[in-house]
């Protein structure tokens, strides 16, 4: 077999510049590997006089990434910049979720480690980017080398409510939640819905299974969390049902509403089995 050997070239030594990255992702943002996004807006001016790079959006959350983009390596000022654009965002919307990016096309040891330190409180990801040369011909090629943050809701004590309120609130939540209470409640014993103020849970022995979020249209977040050795086995099942997901760590979740869990049955049975498991170690 006959393979040839690629190398990385500078962008900038390429007669390309900053701008002609930022135009790249923003009308490909699939690149980046974060999911089916939509480009918003680029270039778009902050209240201290900053311009936030590329804004995008996941249409099926309206969760918001913000997007830094530079060429070379990393240095303090751009992280800055980072959170600090992704920090104005948020107090803009603060009912979205919001995640900061960094795009860079050298992440060095050092600011990795910064990186890394403001990731555990703060959802950042850093991608690299490099220009590939192989045969005479260039492409692009983006690695998130770190995405460690943890949504920080677990133990918090939440208003308790009830189903009045919910149907007040998110009537398409609660039918969601009925609905696979209907489907995997067989799986576990004297399963039940808690509602609270933020999500409806389905509960088991004390312990939340699943999670149902409102989303803005009349869409539902499921969340649940998975051990590790079960993590591929789920993962593999929902991209062979085509259904879009974010999996970080132990935790999964992905978009659904009641036609979608009776359509898909069968596999959130499978996924319910997993979980059960999951909770019994």
């Amino acid at each position: 077999m006959d393979i040839s050997i690629a190398s990385t070239v500078s962008i900038r030594e390429s007669g390309l510049d900053e701008y002609w990255l930022q135009d790249q992702i923003y009308e490909n943002p699939s690149y980046l590997g974060l999911g089916d996004l939509e480009s918003v807006t680029k270039e778009k001016r902050q209240a201290d006089g900053g311009r936030l790079d590329i804004l995008l959006k996941n249409p099926e959350d309206d969760s918001m990434y913000e997007v830094e983009v530079m060429l070379g390596e990393t240095n303090e000022s751009h992280i800055i910049r980072t959170i600090e654009y992704w920090d104005n965002e948020k107090r803009k919307w603060p009912q979205r979720q919001h995640y900061a990016v960094l795009v860079a096309e050298c992440i060095t040891r050092r600011f990795f480690n910064v990186i890394h330190l403001f990731s555990h409180s703060i959802p950042i990801i850093a991608i690299q980017v490099n220009l590939i040369l192989s045969n005479n011909q260039k492409s692009l090629h983006f690695s998130k080398i770190l995405d460690t943050y943890e949504e920080p809701d677990d133990g918090v004590i939440e208003e308790v409510h009830d189903e009045v309120y919910w149907r007040k609130k998110s009537t398409w939540t609660v039918d969601a939640a009925n609905e696979l209470l209907e489907t995997i409640g067989d799986i576990f014993e004297s399963p039940s819905l808690s509602y609270v103020q933020s999500y409806i849970a389905v509960r088991v022995s004390g312990n939340n299974y699943f999670e149902f979020r409102k989303r803005s249209t009349p869409k539902t977040a499921l969340r649940f969390r998975i051990s590790d050795d079960y993590v591929e086995e789920a993962t593999k099942l929902l991209d062979e049902q085509s259904v879009s997901f974010v999996q970080k760590r132990d935790r999964i979740k992905f978009t659904v509403d009641k036609d979608f869990i009776t359509k898909h049955a069968d596999l959130l049975r499978q996924i319910a089995e997993s979980v059960k498991e999951t909770w019994k170690r």
